[in-house]
């Protein structure tokens, strides 16, 4: 009888290995994401110095969770300093992520033709390269809270 609930369980944890429901699926795959799905909750948006009010706030982040994903540029070690001040005359939307215990930084740089992002956290930097013709287009008014 012991035995026959061992060997269940075993089979049972065997498949659970090696077909994981996709909830834990989906979750390890979010904690590792290039591009995560942000909570306009856990976020503040500068930009120029100011922060974005509420509603602007909100649709900024519906725009930049909607973007398509294009490619990642490659960043060699010492060349950090080159994406994370490029030399532009675009002045980048700071989104600044602080939840649980995740603390990150992401640069958004909108062009005519596409939107750079440049992501930072603990000492680590990534860039990448996002479509979005709703975020390229994306004024704000000039009700900015301080």
């Amino acid at each position: 009888m012991s035995w026959t609930v061992i060997i269940v369980v075993i089979f049972a944890l065997l498949k659970m290995l090696t077909s994981p429901p996709s909830a834990l699926v989906g979750w390890l795959v979010s904690n590792f994401a290039l591009h995560p799905k942000l909570n306009s909750k856990d976020i503040t948006i500068t930009f120029n110095g100011k922060q974005l009010e509420e509603e602007e706030k909100n649709r900024f982040t519906e725009l930049f969770n909607e973007a398509l994903f294009l490619k990642r540029y490659n960043i060699f070690q010492g060349n950090e300093d080159l994406f994370l001040n490029p030399e532009t005359s675009v002045i980048p939307f700071v989104i600044n992520v602080k939840s649980r215990k995740k603390e990150m930084t992401f640069y958004v740089y909108r062009y005519d033709d596409h939107v750079d992002v440049v992501k930072q956290w603990k000492k680590k930097v990534a860039s990448y390269r996002l479509s979005s013709e709703c975020l390229q287009k994306f004024t704000i008014s000039n009700r900015l809270s301080v």
